[in-house]
């Protein structure tokens, strides 16, 4: 397994490429030498002018054709929204081919990918298409507390339809595989609630008891050190605190919002089942500060990291 990682620089009209070449210029040789930008280089090279930095990007990047580039700084664009998808998939071969260990992503803008004609709900939907994988769970990792979603972006009433055991079970093995692979001997696992209370014997609900509950036996019964379900209203506080290592949360606003309370700037979405690695900085385009050399590039600093420690353990599986 390579141990370059690549980054992809995300929407050329969004903050990516900053903060992909303020990360690369931080680099210690080492790092800089195991690192490849799929991007565009004149884009790159308008970021670096925006940081006043004065580092030769061309060894580092994998340059790809935008007609027009470097495109206006700011702007929702089709062109921009396929140079985007051409990053990633340019990337996603490189990784399968085994010229990189991991891809790190930068933000994506979903409306310019859609005007593009290339209609994924965003990165993960992107990467599972272009793999051809069937399945794909979203992790968010940050110091103190690391949540794995059920589902991500669909309605709330989809989101309770796609709580089946058999999901929840899946979401609990990936979970604790992809934990021991970055180096948990045994993870300490817990599962949210779907209902208030966990549906408090049925007066709010029975799929806690229904379809969650039968998850978390099967999965006791494989081995798994998971408990659950657990009322979210405590079991997010429970993990921060120290009790668990993960927690599996049914659907995207109740994983992202502690997430994002506690590690709003350091969380890094993690992409877990597929095929290839892939880490990403969780934040978007922020088009409104775009090109004025102020966007903050320590989510990508920690999404770099990730990338580092998952290439280090080797292959995956």
């Amino acid at each position: 397994m390579s141990t370059t990682i690549g980054i992809t620089m995300g929407d050329p009209c969004g903050v990516g490429p900053e903060i992909t070449v303020r990360a690369l210029a931080e680099m210690n040789e080492q790092d800089r030498s195991a690192t490849r930008i799929y991007g565009n280089l004149a884009t790159l090279e308008a970021a670096r002018t925006a940081l006043g930095l004065d580092l030769d990007l061309r060894p580092y990047v994998v340059d790809l054709p935008i007609e027009g580039a470097p495109l206006a700084w700011g702007q929702l664009s089709a062109v921009a929204g396929d140079a985007a998808f051409r990053f990633i998939e340019k990337a996603v071969r490189d990784s399968e081919s085994g010229t990189i260990g991991c891809i790190v992503t930068a933000p994506i803008n979903k409306e310019a990918l859609n005007m593009a004609g290339h209609h994924y709900d965003g990165h993960t939907g992107m990467l599972r298409s272009l793999t051809g994988s069937t399945a794909a769970y979203m992790l968010l990792a940050s110091e103190r507390l690391k949540v794995i979603h059920v589902s991500t972006h669909v309605s709330l009433q989809e989101a309770i339809r796609r709580a089946t055991t058999e999901r929840v079970l899946a979401t609990i093995r990936a979970g604790d595989a992809h934990l021991k692979r970055v180096g948990y001997a045994r993870p300490r696992i817990a599962v949210a609630g779907i209902n208030p209370h966990c549906g408090e014997n049925g007066l709010f609900g029975t799929e806690d008891d229904d379809q969650i509950a039968p998850a978390v036996a099967a999965a006791r019964a494989e081995g798994i050190d998971v408990q659950g379900p657990i009322s979210a209203d405590t079991v997010f506080h429970r993990a921060y605190t120290g009790a668990f290592d993960l927690v599996v949360a049914q659907y995207h606003d109740q994983g992202h919002i502690p997430i994002k309370l506690v590690a709003f700037d350091t969380a890094v979405n993690v992409s877990v089942d597929l095929p290839i690695d892939r880490t990403s900085v969780d934040h978007g385009t922020a088009f409104d500060i775009a090109g004025k050399g102020i966007a903050n590039h320590g989510n990508m600093n920690s999404a770099i990291a990730y990338a580092r420690k998952l290439v280090a353990g080797g292959k995956k599986g």
